[in-house]
């Protein structure tokens, strides 16, 4: 900023007497100009990095503690003393806190008390050290490091400095310290070496998080919002909308611009973002999409009317202060296109906004006669003066920001309820017979007179009244009671809106009557549509996350490994399909049997013959049609041993999507010459082998998890959804030389162009050796490589067979090295594979085709190099990977020097090396899913006519409610847990989180509570999760 000669002359030090009769002939100016700068935001010049860099020395004097102003007399202790003939140094550069503090002390020596002082943004020189410098700086970088936590620090002075970052100010590099060099060289411009956008650094001591939490301190930039800048910081939004810390936000804002995904975030960054979990951050996320949607509204809406030559200061200062899709149409509504010429918007073109002013400003001077003007329509008469007056009033009182704020804080405090009634078209409807609406009005009995407090209705509630709302079958209002209105116009009366003058009596009705109109027709309406849409909003957002958890804990189901399955479509006219499936999901058989047409003997024949064939000892069973009567079919011939010598059990499972998924081009593309029946069995029988390789290839909306899914945002929920698929995948891993193109298109960092990328390239080189070669993969960069590298996995085993089997078939001259493992790739690519013609492999050097055995785990590649050195310092080998041998040598290692001390010594952070350690110490082919349940196996079958109250049973959560919980216990018809009766205590300790109600797949023990037959509900009570 350009210097001006009163702030030099307010804040030079003179040696005369003549200073302090500067200081009060100026500070009126600086009081002037303190209104000009009160929009901007103070921020610190690259030069405020660089005096870091020698902390201590100021700290040496230790001067006692002056009484809150520092005194002039003390400047001796400061040990060096800056010369009086210096250049300017940039306000930026001084430390704010001895500002206030030299000011104090003219104030003082002139013997004036109240003198306003500009304290922030001043130009100003030090001629010499009359002052402690030492705490000077201190304040101004305890101002710095704490911009967050501790906003009001500024104006504090030296008390604002707070105990717990007095270690930042130690563990600053060393070098000549900013309290010596406040005389220098004025610079107007910052310089390049400003580090605010630079990616956070990864660790940085404090006491509430030791490896991380400032990791970087952030300033109010709005640069993510886009091209406009808004009036509020999205840092400090986003930290009260989500209740995560600042700068974790601050850390989150600028992974999400690198394009980091989440599971990448979760595991790699963890120092950066508190240990958070990956709903916690994935909420961050949506939340961040909605303020960056608001600010490009605002933008575009800004654009739009300033080329209808619209837009005036105080409508974009409206415009920029809005922080929802709420708040911004309120605002932008009336000059939206199409939308008629509004009232207060003609009363601005007639020219009544001064005397709608004057009367808030001089309304003894307001003369509403002077105005009409009798030829002009809409100022012929002083009634229609008025009525313009009062619209620009009531105007300019719904869009005050002040103003909402205490007419929200008002409906805060006090009883806000919503109320749901039977619509008169749905009861006109009823009346008339017509349709199926009686039917529908049933469904909605609960809600045909339903009232609420609007802070405590339920999710569930909200998503239900919205659905009988869209189907005109209720009537949906807000309720704000008249008390809120009462306190609203006295407050606006006396306080906000009181003219500054005598108001004759017909103003003051005029403003009282613009008050009443402003809260019936625009604040009222406003209230009652935020109240609606922030309910709404919660409900949705609880609803998807209840189906994120259970998405999740469905595709994190435990597989059935090492065993042949049959899958068993079940059907009454078209027969019961079969599919025998090998342990590695591999199609060995398919049949169709009609086992409830009179024909069960013969047909058992058969199952028997195939069960035997390829000894099947596991029958998988789809819920579907004919499921009950299928599987008393099974448990009959299991009783009667008709199986013998096999000892055969069978598990209900899933089929929701199976038919859909057995006519998509992925399954077309996949058993091309099966028939679509077929293709059902076999998938309800790999959802039983392996759950998350065969639920990823169907749509997560027809999976049969959550409730009110047609209710919510279909964008929020399909994200969220296909976000929860990719993180499940890429924390269990993929093998990159057998999985599916589609389980890798959802891998992090992957798309299904890259898959399919990773695949031809697969098919023409042969297996990855190691995952440095995905670099060569097309459309494979640093950023993607980054992203996916460590969710990939080469099993040696697995690479070693896939050698083998391509050897005996390939040309000969393939030559295998270690164990079983190419060394090197030919011109074709992996050995045993013939060249292709058309392509070549980019890797010509052997160190390429190395294997490394950290491919395997979960170390990043990034990591690589810190976990050589740790295998160094524990003495380990890379051969002996997960072996009991390196084992035991991390424990002796982590026992004898402690993990955080390890940490240092290897210059990285707790979270890094403890993935390097699970890395290390994982068993070969270990999955994260061993620890999970996996289907329960029976023999015999409960008929929900042996139901008494009191029974106690076991059984498996089907699904998750927001009210409720649905648990299969055999009997044909699942039973529900109320989720009044899932109480914290009964959850275990690391299940007891925000929402109580229980996962697809979590084994319980329950107790029934009711039974109807007739209805076939069955009431249950929790005991307990079984473990």
């Amino acid at each position: 900023m350009m210097m001006r000669r009163p702030r030099v002359t307010v804040c030079k030090k003179q040696d005369s007497d003549d200073e302090d009769e500067s200081l009060l002939n100026t500070s009126t100016e600086c009081e002037d100009e303190k209104e000009e700068e009160e929009e901007e935001e103070w921020v610190p010049e690259s030069k405020v990095t660089k005096p870091r860099k020698k902390p201590v020395k100021p700290k040496e004097p230790k001067p006692p503690k002056p009484p809150k102003a520092p005194k002039a007399p003390k400047a001796p202790k400061v040990p060096k003393t800056p010369k009086p003939k210096a250049p300017k140094k940039t306000a930026a550069e001084k430390p704010k806190v001895g500002r206030k503090t030299k000011a104090s002390a003219l104030e003082k020596d002139a013997g004036v008390v109240g003198v306003p002082v500009k304290e922030e943004r001043l130009s100003f020189i030090v001629t010499d050290g009359n002052h402690n410098e030492t705490e000077q700086y201190q304040g101004a970088q305890v101002k710095e490091a704490t911009s967050t936590k501790w906003p009001q620090s500024e104006k504090q002075g030296k008390s604002a400095e707070p105990k717990e970052l007095k270690h930042d100010l130690a563990h600053l590099p060393e070098g000549p310290s900013s309290s010596y060099q406040l005389p220098g060289v004025k610079k107007e411009e910052p310089e390049d070496d400003f580090t605010f956008d630079e990616p956070a650094l990864k660790k940085m001591k404090t006491a509430g998080c030791p490896d991380g939490k400032p990791v970087k301190h952030y300033k109010k930039d709005n640069s993510s919002l886009g091209d406009v800048q808004m009036n509020w910081d999205i840092i400090q939004v986003l930290s009260e909308r989500t209740v995560v810390d600042p700068w974790v936000c601050a850390n989150l804002v600028n992974l999400f611009k690198e394009e980091n995904t989440i599971p990448f975030i979760v595991r790699y960054r963890k120092e950066l973002i508190n240990h958070m979990d990956a709903d916690a951050v994935r909420d961050v996320q949506l939340t961040m999409e909605e303020l960056r949607n608001v600010a490009k509204k605002v933008h575009a809406a800004i654009q739009t009317l300033k080329k209808e030559g619209t837009l005036t200061i105080s409508l974009e200062k409206a415009l920029l202060n809005c922080r929802s899709a709420d708040e911004l149409d309120h605002v932008y509504a009336p000059y939206k296109k199409g939308s008629k010429l509004s009232k207060v918007r003609r009363a601005r073109q007639l020219g009544l906004e001064p005397p709608a002013l004057a009367l808030l400003e001089s309304p003894q001077t307001l003369n509403l006669h002077s105005y009409i003007q009798p030829q002009s329509e809409g100022l012929s008469t002083l009634a229609e003066v008025e009525a313009g007056v009062q619209q620009i009033l009531a105007d300019m009182i719904a869009k005050d920001k002040e103003t909402l704020v205490f007419v929200k804080r008002l409906c805060e405090q006090d009883y806000i309820t919503i109320h749901s009634t039977v619509s008169k078209t749905a009861l006109k409807e009823q009346k008339d017979e017509k349709g199926a609406k009686p039917k529908d009005i049933d469904k909605f009995q609960l809600y045909a007179d339903f009232t609420a407090n609007v802070k405590n209705v339920h999710h569930h509630q909200i998503l239900a009244i919205n659905r009988g709302e869209n189907l005109k079958i209720l009537t949906v209002k807000v309720n704000i009671p008249d008390r809120v209105k009462n306190e609203f116009i006295r407050w606006c009366l006396n306080v906000r809106w009181r003219p500054k003058g005598y108001a004759r009596d017909e103003l003051f009705k005029l403003l009282k009557d613009a008050v009443e109109d402003s809260y019936k027709r625009l604040i009222q309406p406003l209230l009652c549509r935020a109240f609606r849409s922030g309910l709404t909003t919660s409900a949705e957002k609880e609803s998807i996350a209840m189906f994120v958890r259970n998405l999740r804990q469905l595709l994190l189901t435990g597989p059935v490994r090492g065993r042949v399955l049959m899958g068993v479509d079940p059907g009454y006219r078209h027969g019961c399909k079969l599919a025998v499936l090998s342990p590695t999901s591999q199609i060995l058989h398919t049949d169709v049997v009609y086992l409830h047409g009179g024909n069960g003997f013969r047909e058992a024949e058969k199952i028997r013959h195939l069960l035997r064939k390829y000894n099947c000892y596991t029958v998988v069973i789809g819920n579907g049609t004919a499921c009950r009567e299928t599987e008393a079919y099974f448990a009959d011939l299991i009783a009667k041993k008709y199986f013998e010598p096999l000892d055969v059990t069978y598990c209900i499972t899933s089929e929701a999507g199976a038919s859909i998924y057995s006519v998509s081009p992925e399954a077309v593309k996949e058993m091309p010459d099966l028939d679509p029946n077929l293709r059902s069995a076999v998938s309800i029988g790999r959802r039983v082998q392996d759950p998350l390789a065969e639920l990823v290839k169907i749509d997560p909306k027809h999976i049969g998890i959550g409730t009110y899914q047609h209710d919510v945002s279909q964008p929020l929920l399909k994200a969220a959804l296909a976000s929860v698929v990719e993180e499940c995948v890429s924390f269990v891993g993929v093998d990159i030389n057998i999985c599916s193109e589609t389980l890798m298109r959802h891998v992090a960092g992957l798309n299904a162009g890259r898959a399919k990328n990773i695949m031809e390239w697969r098919e023409k080189n042969g297996p990855f050796i190691n995952r440095g070669q995905l670099k060569e993969v097309k459309g494979v960069g640093p950023t993607t490589f980054q992203q996916c590298a460590g969710f990939i996995r080469i099993n040696p085993e697995n690479l070693k067979s896939i050698c083998s089997s391509q050897q005996s078939v390939g040309e000969p001259g393939g030559q295998a090295s270690g164990a079983g493992v190419p060394n090197t790739a030919g011109a074709g690519g992996a050995a045993g594979k013939p060249p292709s013609k058309k392509s070549k492999s980019k890797t010509t050097g052997s160190a390429a085709q190395q294997l490394n055995p950290l491919d395997q785990t979960c170390i990043h590649p990034e990591s690589y190099d810190i976990a050589m050195r740790f295998l160094v310092l524990i003495g380990g080998n890379l051969q002996d990977i997960g072996k009991p041998e390196m084992q035991s040598k991390v424990n002796a290692a982590i026992q004898k020097e402690g993990l955080r001390e390890v940490a240092q010594k290897l210059n990285t952070v707790v979270p890094t090396l403890q993935i390097i350690i699970d890395g290390l110490t994982q068993p070969q082919g270990f999955d994260i899913r061993q620890g999970f349940d996996t289907p329960d196996f029976k023999r015999g079958i409960v008929s929900i006519n042996d139901l008494k109250q009191g029974t106690v049973l076991t059984g498996r959560v089907e699904n998750a409610a927001l009210f409720g919980a649905f648990v299969d216990i055999g009997v044909g018809r699942s039973g529900l847990i109320h989720k009044k009766y899932i109480t914290e205590a009964k959850l275990p300790r690391d299940e007891r989180r925000r929402s109580l109600a229980l996962g697809p797949g979590e084994k319980v023990e329950v107790r029934v509570l009711s039974v109807d037959v007739a209805r076939g509900r069955i009431g249950l009570d929790l005991i307990r999760v079984l473990r």
